[in-house]
């Protein structure tokens, strides 16, 4: 893994890149669509629930919604609609746009 991460130009802890996301434009939308109601998001004030994983040290994990590879292209995917991905999810689609979602990904891969 060392080498291939060392071919891409990136250490082991660097945030994944995601092209067009803009880290400060995804917390923004993070708390306007309210994602504090379901997950603890750092550096997102308002509700903080436990009904999804908390999204702390989001860049370490492997997968995303136990069954996919954790990549940008697929949160990406993920975050606009997790139904289609994954039906028997409990994440709603919520109108999230591409656009958002490239920003939502910049800004959860950024976090500690």
């Amino acid at each position: 893994m060392a080498v291939s991460l060392a071919a891409v130009g990136c250490a082991a802890d660097d945030p994944p890149r995601v092209p067009g996301g803009n880290a400060e434009r995804g917390r923004a939308a993070i708390a306007r669509l309210e994602c504090g109601a379901c997950h603890v998001i750092p550096g997102v004030r308002g509700v903080r629930s436990h009904v999804g994983p908390p999204l702390d040290h989001f860049r370490q994990r492997a997968s995303l919604a136990g069954r996919f590879a954790n990549t940008p292209e697929v949160l990406v995917r993920w975050l606009v609609d997790p139904p289609r991905m994954k039906p028997e999810t409990a994440m709603p689609a919520v109108g999230v746009t591409e656009a958002e979602a490239r920003d939502i990904a910049a800004y959860l891969y950024g976090l500690e």
